[in-house]
Order: structure tokens, then sequence, then C-alpha cells
């Protein structure tokens, strides 16, 4: 039976609502993760060391994807919510065709303009070429890459989470499938190792893009539209917490490695490469359970249902802490076991990847909490809030954090970075959480 968005969620049927979500997020890591895999074993530390350090690029460019889904799935909810469905397929459908413009360009520039970004993140001369092949490669497929960040939470929204779940998993095992035959096989190294990403990323944009065009039994279809810039600025205003996270995201991440190069070298470089790769599957939890409550936020308040929005945020509470309590600990458990499954065969980075994975897996104690504190002002419309929590937690506090904590504790005050980072902009949702309560009845 199809639970719709217009149900009252027990907490056994708000986890089967986000489950979906959640799974899909662990997956979309997942296969990341096994670039890195056989990147690093296959390839070399110099190669592994490269992909990470272009990768923010890419990852900035697709951040454009994320704002526009969960800025538009949030007033698509609303206004299915209201009653008004037409009106939510055409910005529905508008927002598709932006996405595929916007991509296309992104796409054109970022490939000019690989080089040059790589020698500004501080690519050495090993590294340049490397990080060139890999990034420009990903670049191809970054319309795709964008179209699957937007599908994931407008499948959500159109209550197709297990549809958006199965595309994910077949997506992730393209990406695994490939890395296998074209690194592990072909030992195309990292151009094999783009060439997976770039065809997975295709699965996962082109398959829910026919599923939408076609006739289908879901809230959502794809109609002609034509552009609106008042729904299009409000949507990347409303979404601009995600676009920031992602910015930012790639900016700290260049930071880190430019004060890891002083502080540690290449291995500094590829030790962060791990715990980034590890992260990204904790952090999915977060990021998944966000995905799919806020549609459920979006339409109880486009409905008018305060009653139940205070229901569905007082049992997303409680679950970022369990959450964060029990990824923590397993976490600093596994902390050995991930870092000798990308590091083994090196004692001196696996020791230094170990050490840094389990300092830095405190943050998830909080982060789950600033995270869907970030994403529930974005479901309530108020991109603003949403922003402020997102530019606090993931760039002004880290930058802060990474600059001055090495001075203090040399390397171990990278790893630290996050946790501090983290608990100051907890401080700031708590604040936020309290001020607003009244205005939106939760």
């Amino acid at each position: 039976m199809e639970i719709k968005l217009s149900d009252h969620f027990s907490f056994r049927r708000l986890f089967r609502f986000v489950i979906p979500s959640i799974v899909m997020m662990i997956f979309t890591s997942i296969y990341g993760v096994v670039d890195g895999f056989f990147v690093s074993n296959y390839v070399g530390k110099t190669e592994f060391a490269a992909v990470n350090l272009i990768m923010p690029f890419p990852m900035l460019l697709g951040g454009f994807g994320f704002m526009i889904g969960t800025g538009g799935s949030a007033l698509v909810a609303m206004k299915l919510g209201e009653g008004k469905k037409k009106e939510a397929n055409e910005i529905f459908s508008m927002l598709i065709k932006v996405t595929i413009i916007v991509g296309v360009i992104l796409s054109v520039l970022g490939i000019i303009f690989t080089r040059n970004i790589a020698i500004a993140m501080g690519a050495t001369e090993d590294l340049l070429e490397h990080c060139v092949t890999y990034g420009r490669i990903l670049l191809v497929a970054i319309t795709a890459f964008m179209l699957q960040n937007v599908f994931q939470s407008f499948l959500v929204t159109a209550e197709k989470p297990k549809l958006g779940l199965i595309i994910t998993i077949a997506a992730g095992l393209t990406n695994v499938v490939l890395d296998f035959v074209l690194i592990g096989v072909l030992r195309w190294g990292v151009v094999g190792a783009a060439l997976a990403t770039g065809v997975s990323q295709f699965v996962g944009g082109l398959i829910p893009l026919i599923y939408f065009l076609r006739e289908n039994n879901s809230e959502l279809k794809l109609v002609t539209s034509k552009i609106n810039f008042r729904i299009l600025g409000k949507t990347c205003f409303n979404g601009s917490s995600e676009l920031m996270t992602n910015i930012s995201m790639s900016i700290v991440n260049m930071l880190y490695n430019l004060q890891l190069m002083e502080y540690a070298g290449e291995n500094g470089v590829a030790a962060y490469g791990v715990i980034m790769y590890v992260n990204f599957i904790f952090v999915a939890v977060f990021l998944g359970y966000s995905i799919g409550s806020a549609p459920i936020i979006g339409y109880n308040y486009g409905a008018g249902n305060s009653p139940e929005m205070k229901n569905v945020f007082k049992k997303s509470i409680g679950f970022n802490i369990f959450a964060g309590i029990l990824m923590c600990i397993a976490a600093v458990m596994l902390s050995g076991v991930l870092a000798g499954i990308f590091v083994g065969y090196d004692a001196e980075l696996f020791e230094m990847t170990r050490n840094g994975f389990a300092i830095y897996s405190l943050s998830f104690l909080v982060m789950g909490l600033n995270i869907y504190g970030s994403s529930f002002f974005t479901a309530l419309g108020n991109g603003l809030v949403s922003a402020i929590i997102s530019f606090l937690r993931t760039l002004l506090f880290q930058i802060a954090a990474v600059l001055i904590l090495p001075i203090i504790f040399e390397l171990n005050g990278i790893w630290m970075s996050i946790i501090v980072a983290e608990i100051m902009a907890l401080v700031v949702t708590v604040s936020l959480f309290v001020v607003n309560r009244k205005k939106y009845g939760y």
C-alpha cells in the first residue's frame, strides 16, 4: 500500500516512507567509494590523491542540481498540499528544463577551465594531468548528474521514493561493474574511474527523465511549460542552502587539502580522501532522512496541518539524535577496518587515516541535527534561515576551525575542525528552531 503525503505519520509509517531515500543516498555514496577503492588499490596513491584533489570541482557544479531539486520540490509539495496539481506539474516541468539548459552550459565551461581550476587547487606536476583527465570526463556527464540530484528530491515528492531507490541501485551497480572491468581488468586507471562514474550518472539522470516524460501513476509528470523567472528565483533562493552546502564543501575541501599538503604532504591528501569517501556513507543517512521527510513538512505546511508538522518534527529530532549516537560508535570502532580497505598497503598512510577518521567521527553526534535543520526550513519555504545554517556550518565555522586549530594541535587540529564547526552550528540551529516555532506552528 502506497504511503501518501496526506497520511498521519506514526514513527513506523514515517520510517517506511524515508527509508528508500536513506538507502538511496547510501548507495549513491557507496558507488563513489568504490571509485576510491579501485583507484587506490589498483592504480596508486598519487592518482588517488589527484582524484580527490579535483573531485570538489564537479561536485560544486553538480550542487546546482541539489539547489533546484530541494528548493523546487518544497514549492511543488506545497502546491500539492494546496490542491493545485496543475500548477505543481508546470513548476516541476519548468525546473527540469532549466536544469538541462544550465547543465549543458556548466559542462562546456567546466571542461574549458579544468586545468586552470586544478592548478588553483594546488595540483603539483605529478597530480595535474590526472586531475585534468578525471575532471574533464566527469564534466561531460554533469548535466545527467544534475538531473540525478534533482530527481532524488522530486521522486519523493511524487510519492515514488521506492522508484528513486531502484534507479539509484541501478546506477550504483553500473558504476561498480564498470569500475571492476575498466580499472580492475582493463587497467584504464583514472580514465576508467571517470568513465564508470559518468556512465552511472547518465543511468541515474536519464531513467527518471524518461519515466516522467511518459504517462505514469505518480503525482507528477512533465508537461508543456514556460520559464517563470519569479518561480525560478524563488526556487533558487529556497534551495540556496543546498547550493551553499555544496559550494562550501568544495571550498572547504580545497582548503583542507592545502592545509594537509603543508602538514602531511601527499599522504595527508590521500588520507583525507579516504575519510571523505567513508564519511559520505555515514552522512548519507542524515541526508536521506532529510530528503525523504522534507516533502511531508512542505505538504502539511501548504495544507495548514500544524499538528502533523509538529508530530513529524518531534520524531525527526529523535531519529537524528539516536542515529548520530549509533553512527559515531560504529565509525570509531570500524575506523581501522575502513582505513585498511583503502590504504592497508601503506602502514604510515593507514595509521594517519585511521586516527583521522576516529577523530572526525565524533562530529556525527550533532551533524544530523544541523543537516535536518537546514532541510526543514527549506521545506517550509524559508530559504534564508536554511542558508544561514548551511553557510555557518559548512563554510564560516569550518574555515575558521581548519585555519586556527592546526596551529595548536597540528595535524590532529585539521581532523578536529569538523567537530568544532558542527557544535557551533548546533547552537545556531537550536536557536533558530526556538525562534521560529510559533511562526510555523511546529
